[in-house]
């Protein structure tokens, strides 16, 4: 596999040092203002939260492994991430149909409307923080972030240790 220092060129070493600083800031606002939306949902809901409810919302019902596996980390954190959703009623945990000693989890009523709640404060974010792109400009910054994420997790999945691709 080829160094980075072998794939750059001095104009490439520029831009590279430029998007690794653009994404570090990135990183830090996201951690400042933790993109939770706006209104009264605000920072209500923390990251592993949203990301477990998003991921059981858009595939359904299923075990811990699946869903660690699904998301790139380990089973024992998502069962550590899962627990306060389940008392908070927001998760349920289910007989597996075929398996009845096997456990699914499965998004509540509850967790699915406080899903929801929390995806429209972040949608107002989102058009708020876009509201002078084009419609273009929103498509392929989807687009291209959408990629990024992707070659990254597959990166990540490659190194010693690292997780599962998303």
């Amino acid at each position: 596999m080829p160094t980075p220092s072998d794939m750059s060129t001095h104009s490439d070493t520029a831009l590279l040092d430029a998007l690794q600083h653009q994404v570090a800031v990135f990183a830090r606002r996201a951690e400042q203002s933790r993109l939770g939306g706006v209104g009264q949902a605000r920072n209500s809901m923390d990251r592993a939260a949203y990301l477990l409810l998003n991921r059981l919302d858009q595939e359904g019902p299923m075990g811990v492994k699946a869903l660690a596996c699904g998301m790139g980390i380990d089973s024992s954190t998502v069962t550590r991430q899962v627990a306060p959703l389940v008392d908070a009623g927001l998760v349920d945990r289910a007989t597996h149909p075929e398996d009845g000693r096997a456990v699914v989890l499965e998004l509540s009523e509850r967790g699915r409307a406080r899903l929801e709640e929390v995806r429209a404060s972040r949608r107002a974010l989102m058009a708020m923080v876009t509201e002078k792109w084009t419609d273009e400009e929103r498509d392929a910054f989807t687009a291209l972030l959408t990629r990024f994420n992707t070659s990254l997790a597959e990166i990540t999945a490659l190194a010693p240790g690292g997780p599962a691709p998303s």
